[in-house]
């Protein structure tokens, strides 16, 4: 009888537990003066599309659709103060799994792309390589493999 019970109370309580999850999505955001050759990096470089864009904001999706990337023009009047200032140009990277990293570095390769990462594997399981945007991001780029033993 105690497990039946048990085995009730866990149900329930997955249960309510599932009710209360809220589903939430992030899109990183970077205030940049560079929206135009934001734009042409990301869609023609790494096949991107456009989801919005208006005189000071772009937003950018992956070709499958499946994460965005946000870029506004600082000092934008209807941007709050916390929204204004420019970045930089350094600390901040992202990575993008793809499923071939070789095929992708292969495409770049033709096009011209500078490497700031020649491609390789690490020790820890990657195989990647890394391309900085126009705003000095870093874009790592890896398939993710086993640890080298």
């Amino acid at each position: 009888m105690k497990k039946i019970v048990f085995i009730a109370c866990a149900l329930f309580l997955g249960t309510v537990h599932a009710q209360n999850e809220k589903a939430m999505k992030l899109n990183a955001g970077i205030i940049t003066e560079k929206l135009a050759e934001t734009k042409t990096f990301y869609t023609e470089t790494l096949e991107f599309g456009v989801t919005f864009e208006n005189d000071f904001y772009l937003l950018l999706h992956t070709p499958n659709k499946s994460a965005e990337l946000g870029f506004l023009l600082p000092n934008h009047p209807s941007q709050k103060p916390i929204f204004q200032i420019a970045f930089t140009g350094k600390g901040v990277y992202l990575t993008i799994e793809v499923e071939d990293v070789d095929q992708i570095y292969e495409q770049l390769k033709a096009k011209g792309m500078s490497f700031e990462v020649d491609i390789r594997d690490e020790p820890w399981g990657d195989r990647h390589f890394a391309i900085v945007d126009p705003n000095g991001i870093g874009i790592d780029i890896v398939t993710y493999t086993a640890p080298m033993e």
